[in-house]
């Protein structure tokens, strides 16, 4: 059916911004979680305390996205708003989990784990609903919904350094589990307008079948070399994309103190994040085809070169103004992922395509704060983790200015090829046209003899 363009339409797309809000709001503000998890489990005997709490953060945004490839398929499955429901229910279980817990290593299952997948679970769905109830503002309703993530990263740090400071760490996650409850409400308002694979499957007997495996992963997109290399380009982008979300609040305090309020530089990166969002979705709709791909490419080398500067800033504003650029370049880096996908490799495969790259983003963001971490353990400052971690942006980058071209190369063959049926076709007719003449002689030479 077509997309209704408004109707309850509007209270779906107010509950997946909740959903993209309580979900990366959470997770964007792990480096306050991080500095209270330092104080309340550390020891000064444990010589690899960061390396190990650092973990927690990183196994949870990795497992958002490692679970997203299996997400797509069970949405295909069940549909939206069971997914959602489920996945706000586990995630909620897992966050309460953690408020019980007391020492580090059950927060990898509770919070790591158990949350996280019912992050990702509860996540993907809100996306997917969009197109069941608009067409025409799509971008518009895509963009308010991303900007709900904004909204809570720029001011659920305040209130979680407010909840510390009062109730300790353990209140203040059971406190958050109030986001997750509404999230649970809010998957309800999924309503369906298209039918799910398995209900299709069924046919009109409501029999309940699953369909082929071909329908359920679709790894074709593989097959496409411009998004191979985007699916290679990205992942390799990553390895230090994540780390001055885990470790500049811990930076700022070693190196600072408690004399400044190091929660400006969160609410400095969502507000430029959002206002990157809308300038540069809005920016890309000018740039034809493929070549969207170097606004992806100006993203990794900004926040790759801010992340090597975070060292060299002794002056509290000199980190404010380089949290700025860096929120900006990562709102453009993440509003333009859709739009690419759909370049790359069509409306039909897209949401697969993107759940396959997601998964593949997992990998790089679990293991590079960890990796900081363990830097930051062995020489006692984070400089050296700051400087390599703006190294994995420029590479991912280089690699991604490959695409355009190669996307190229692969529309003139896809023209090519019908150009080469036409030209069998019109044999193929000459062919006959000769055979035809050729029987029509001897007729008309026995007709003209009676």
């Amino acid at each position: 059916p077509e997309p209704p363009e408004g109707g309850w339409g509007w209270v779906v797309m107010l509950a997946a911004m909740w959903c993209n809000g309580a979900v990366f709001g959470i997770q964007n503000s792990c480096g306050v979680l991080f500095v209270s998890m330092l104080r309340l489990f550390g020891s000064s005997e444990d010589k690899q305390l960061t390396f190990k709490t650092a973990w927690v953060s990183s196994l949870s945004m990795g497992m958002v996205f490692f679970c997203s490839p299996i997400v797509s398929i069970f949405t295909d499955l069940y549909g939206c708003r069971k997914v959602a429901v489920v996945g706000a229910a586990v995630g909620l279980v897992g966050l309460l989990s953690s408020s019980f817990v007391s020492t580090i290593e059950p927060l990898y299952f509770t919070y790591g784990i158990l949350f996280a997948c019912g992050c990702s679970f509860a996540y993907q769905p809100s996306l997917v609903i969009l197109g069941h109830y608009f067409k025409k503002r799509l971008g518009l309703v895509n963009g308010i919904v991303t900007a709900g993530s904004s909204l809570f990263t720029v001011s659920l740090p305040f209130l979680l350094r407010v909840l510390i400071d009062s109730v300790d760490l353990y209140n203040t996650l059971r406190v958050l589990c109030i986001l997750m409850f509404v999230l649970f409400l809010a998957g309800f308002t999924y309503k369906p307008l298209v039918p799910n694979t398995k209900d299709k499957e069924g046919g009109k007997k409501g029999k309940s079948k699953f369909p082929p495996a071909k329908k359920i992963c679709n790894f074709s997109v593989f097959k496409v070399p411009s998004y191979r290399i985007w699916a290679l380009g990205i992942p390799a982008a990553l390895f230090g994309y994540f780390v001055p979300y885990v470790h500049l609040m811990n930076h700022v305090k070693e190196r600072f103190g408690d004399s400044v309020p190091e929660e400006v530089l969160l609410l400095c990166v969502g507000i430029t994040s959002g206002v990157g969002r809308l300038v540069f979705g809005r920016v890309a709709d000018y740039i034809p085809g493929a070549k969207k791909i170097y606004l992806q490419v100006a993203s990794f080398f900004f926040i790759g070169l801010m992340s090597m500067m975070i060292p060299l800033c002794n002056v509290f504003g000199a980190l404010v103004a380089v949290c700025l650029f860096m929120g900006l370049f990562d709102g453009c880096f993440i509003c333009i992922m859709a739009p690419i996908a759909f370049e790359l490799v069509g409306a039909q495969d897209v949401s697969q395509a993107i759940g396959f790259l997601l998964g593949l983003m997992s990998v790089p963001m679990t293991v590079g704060p960890p990796i900081a971490g363990l830097l930051r353990d062995k020489l006692g400052t984070y400089d050296v983790a700051f400087y390599l971690a703006g190294v994995p942006p420029l590479i991912g980058g280089a690699i991604l200015c490959f695409i355009p071209w190669v996307h190229e190369r692969q529309k003139l063959k896809e023209r090519a090829k019908p150009v080469d049926g036409e030209t069998t076709e019109k044999m193929l007719e000459n062919e006959s046209t000769l055979v035809s003449d050729t029987t029509e002689k001897p007729v008309k030479e026995l007709d003209s003899g009676f």
